[in-house]
């Protein structure tokens, strides 16, 4: 009798450093995230593809780097003729859903380039009433695309506010178009306290649908790939009570700058630490356009660590419906059935080395993420490893998890092995920034020891030793003692974007 096939349950966050679980943090209380982790193995090197949320949420569903799927950086769009994994579990039957945050499209539409998640179609809620899918291999749908308040707010998340009784929920977001003479922003951030009911926040709304897709699934006999994709805990940092007094801010604990760190470093790091609005003239693009992080980042103390307590609440909020989640795979009695995973799209300075936020300094910080595998009997319970995964990997395991076969149009790799508590798979990951084609291009090649990261243009770079320096704060880059491992890493990267190249078809004559 062939084996029934397995749940597949992708729970992720957005922009969530590695070190916010309870597990690893004492600081940070998220009971259902370090159960999964007692029940599941933790993967303590974890990497993004691309540390901002287009390029890799596309990766998740693709198994391609960004450079390959076409979602090369924010602004761009994953076409919807681009492989992904949706499809093929489709065609074996599995009901798919994607639930939260999507991100796979532009705010503004352009010539030839359509986007359903542009400003003009995002308040279009009779179009979203109607449209629930099907959409890059999910043939069922509930998105939305804010982040706290901001004005990105609409599709299925409003509707669902509309129809449970929050006829004015515009009054908690920002308006749309913005009215240049409104200080609606202003109030809005005055604090860290989101005035929005609890009832009606989308981590709510993102666990009610899941849960929803769950039980649907179950109770049509279909095994699910389901995607519960929250948007917190990404800026601007506010959050409900009580969730927004859970913490102490002055019992927050903020990253620092070692003085000293980015004298070693290219001229954007030490732009940074710069009072006003320091020039990074030199990294604008011919459009004008610059990227994440590209400002002052010298921060008040005392306002940082109450955006650091708000940051803090928005995990835990989101990990209490995380809790929901995983309480009704246990209800519908499918705990046992389903490959559970948790991660980020990517990670968040919290004051580390002087950033914040995120942009184009790969620190382990930016680009490291908490990752969490659980599937009862396969996966081992309690267990931690350093094994180096990737979410390019995760449409191809995905696939390997269900019996099925993986194209050698994905580029990440069959971790299934290694998630199974076997060898690691993996002795390297490769993250890419190509934010525009000229002045913010780079790669970085990391591998269980070192830290290479290389940029299009200038002389500058950044080598570090993560076992003897693992807080990186000593660039090697110029270090005349350092030039045999640097000219080293420099030829495992270029041998590592050579393995990479897909296999569309594989060679079948000789000629």
């Amino acid at each position: 009798m062939p084996e029934a096939k397995p749940n597949i349950l992708l729970i992720t966050s957005d922009q969530q450093h590695y070190d916010t679980l309870g597990v690893t943090n004492p600081r940070i209380k998220t009971p259902s995230l370090d159960r999964l982790a007692s029940e599941g193995t933790r993967f303590d090197r974890a990497y993004c593809p691309n540390p901002t949320c287009t390029p890799t949420r596309a990766s998740l569903i693709t198994g391609m780097y960004p450079s390959q799927h076409g979602a090369w950086t924010l602004g761009t769009k994953l076409y919807e003729d681009v492989p992904v994994v949706g499809d093929q579990f489709q065609s074996a039957g599995y009901a798919t859903g994607l639930l939260g945050k999507g991100h796979f499209q532009t705010l503004y539409g352009a010539e030839g380039i359509e986007s359903l998640e542009a400003h003009d179609r995002l308040r279009d809620l009779d179009f979203w009433r109607g449209f629930h899918g099907p959409w890059y291999g999910f043939e069922h749908i509930e998105i939305n695309r804010n982040h706290t308040f901001d004005l990105h707010v609409g599709q299925h998340y409003a509707i669902w506010m509309e129809d449970n009784g929050l006829t004015n929920w515009r009054d908690y977001f920002e308006d749309w178009p913005r009215d240049g003479k409104s200080d609606k922003y202003g109030r809005l951030s005055a604090n860290r306290v989101w005035e929005l009911p609890e009832e009606f926040h989308y981590n709510r709304w993102t666990a009610d649908r899941t849960i929803a897709h769950i039980e649907r699934s179950v109770a049509e006999g279909r095994p699910f790939l389901t995607w519960a994709s929250f948007p917190d805990p990404h800026p601007f940092c506010t959050v409900p009570q009580p969730w927004a007094s859970m913490y102490d801010p002055d019992k927050m604990v903020p990253g620092a700058l070692t003085p000293g760190e980015h004298e070693r470093n290219p001229l954007h790091f030490k732009l940074t630490q710069q009072p006003g609005k320091p020039d990074f003239s030199a990294y604008r693009s011919e459009d004008g356009g610059i990227g994440h992080g590209f400002h002052s980042h010298l921060k008040d103390e005392n306002e940082f660590k109450k955006e650091l307590a708000a940051y803090y609440g928005m995990i835990s909020m989101m990990d209490h419906h995380i809790g929901r989640i995983l309480g009704a795979l246990e209800r519908v009695a499918v705990a046992d059935d389903t490959l559970v995973v948790f991660t980020s799209d990517h990670g968040h300075f919290l004051g580390q080395h002087g950033l914040h936020y995120k942009g184009a300094f790969h620190y382990e910080d930016m680009i490291r993420v908490p990752m969490i595998v659980r599937w009862p009997g396969r996966v081992p319970a309690g267990a931690v490893t350093n094994a180096i995964q990737s979410l390019v990997d995760f449409a191809p395991t995905f696939l390997a998890a269900a019996g099925m076969k993986i194209p050698g149009v994905m580029t990440g790799v069959n971790q299934l092995e290694t998630w199974q508590g076997g060898r690691a798979v993996r002795d390297h990951a490769i993250v890419e920034n190509h934010h525009n084609s000229t002045k913010i291009h780079l790669r970085t090649y990391v591998t269980d020891r070192y830290k290479i990261t290389v940029y299009r243009t200038g002389e500058d770079g950044e080598l570090f030793d993560l076992r003897e320096d693992p807080g990186e704060v000593n660039n090697l880059w110029h270090d005349p003692a350092a030039e045999p491992l640097r000219s080293r890493m420099l030829y495992e990267l270029v041998q590592a974007i050579l393995a990479y190249e897909p296999m569309r078809m594989p060679r079948i004559a000789g000629a």
